[in-house]
C-alpha cells in the first residue's frame, strides 16, 4: 500500500488554524474598543454636564443645558445614542446654585455587543456604563438670584 501524498496541507492547516483564532481574537478586540470608547464618552458626559450645570446663569435652564452637553459629549465620541443624565446636589436639592453647594451628575448608557445577528430580537446584550462628576459650586462666590 502505498503512502498518501500531504504535500500543502500544512498550508490549509494553517489557514484554518488563523481562521479559527483570529475572528474571535479580532471580535474580542472590536468589543473592547466600542466599550473604552463609550466609557470615555459617559466620562467625558458627566464632567461636561456637572461644569455646565454649574456654570449656568439659573437653575432653571441649568438642567437642559447639562443635557445638551452630554449629548454634545457623546457625538464627540460618534455615538449618536442619548444618555441618561441625573443632577443632584446637596446639601440642598431645591438652591443647587448656592455658595457652598456641590451638583454631581450621573451620566448613564448602554453599548450593544457589537455585530451580534437579530437571533437575539429586540433584547441585543448590551455593557451598561455609568459614571459621575462632582462639581462644587464654590464657597466664595455670589449667590446668584
Amino acid at each position: 500500500m502505498r503512502a498518501r501524498d500531504e504535500q500543502g496541507t500544512a498550508v490549509i492547516e494553517f489557514v484554518w488554524l488563523a481562521i479559527l483564532l483570529l475572528v474571535p481574537l479580532l471580535y474580542v478586540v472590536l468589543t473592547v474598543f466600542e466599550t473604552q470608547r463609550a466609557a470615555y464618552a459617559a466620562s467625558a458626559a458627566a464632567r461636561s454636564a456637572g461644569r455646565a450645570f454649574v456654570t449656568s446663569p439659573d437653575q432653571a435652564s441649568a438642567y437642559g443645558r447639562a443635557q445638551a452637553a452630554a449629548r454634545l459629549a457623546y457625538a464627540d465620541q460618534g455615538l449618536s445614542d442619548v444618555p441618561q443624565v441625573q443632577i443632584t446636589c446637596s446639601p440642598s436639592p431645591r438652591d443647587c446654585l448656592t455658595p457652598g453647594s456641590v451638583v454631581r451628575a450621573e451620566i448613564r448608557s448602554s453599548v450593544d455587543l457589537p455585530l451580534l445577528p437579530a437571533v437575539f430580537g429586540s433584547q441585543t446584550p448590551a455593557i451598561r456604563l455609568q459614571a459621575d462628576h462632582q462639581a462644587p459650586y464654590g464657597t466664595f462666590r455670589e449667590e446668584r438670584p
